[in-house]
């Protein structure tokens, strides 16, 4: 069995630090769009395009109920749409409607720029270092 040693635990506290810092900053910059930190995220997902539920409900960790009643919410809101699926009868994709684009948008701008004044302290060199780091991290997920 191994053992935890102390940098791993470092490593693994600065990284939940991390993960509640972007939490915050979501959350900072969703409420004034009048959305939750989850629905910001899901919005910025569907800038890439069109998604099934299964696959959202993998991206945003969440259970499948819960993600159906929060694209219902914003559904309700004219932000996403369903459609069928187009080689699935039985599914749908969630996209974004034209004013969602737009708030999903403004969202992905908001949480950047907040990340970019937390991280603009940082060298080049570092900066560069950094996102090699996290690239190679997510990559081997």
């Amino acid at each position: 069995m191994a053992t935890t040693t102390a940098r791993d635990t470092e490593l693994s506290s600065a990284l939940i630090q991390v993960m509640h810092l972007l939490q915050d900053l979501y959350a900072e910059t969703s409420r004034p769009l009048g959305l939750t930190p989850q629905q910001a995220h899901l919005l910025c997902i569907l800038l890439m395009g069109p998604q099934g539920m299964t696959d959202l409900s993998r991206i945003l960790s969440i259970e499948r109920s819960t993600l159906t009643n929060m694209v219902d919410r914003l559904e309700r809101r004219t932000l996403v749409a369903r459609t069928a699926h187009p080689t699935d009868r039985r599914a749908c994709e969630i996209h974004l409607t034209d004013a969602g684009e737009t708030l999903a948008h403004q969202a992905h701008e908001a949480i950047t720029a907040r990340i970019t004044e937390r991280t603009a302290h940082l060298p080049a060199a570092t900066r560069a270092e950094f996102c090699a780091t996290l690239k190679s991290l997510l990559t081997n997920a």
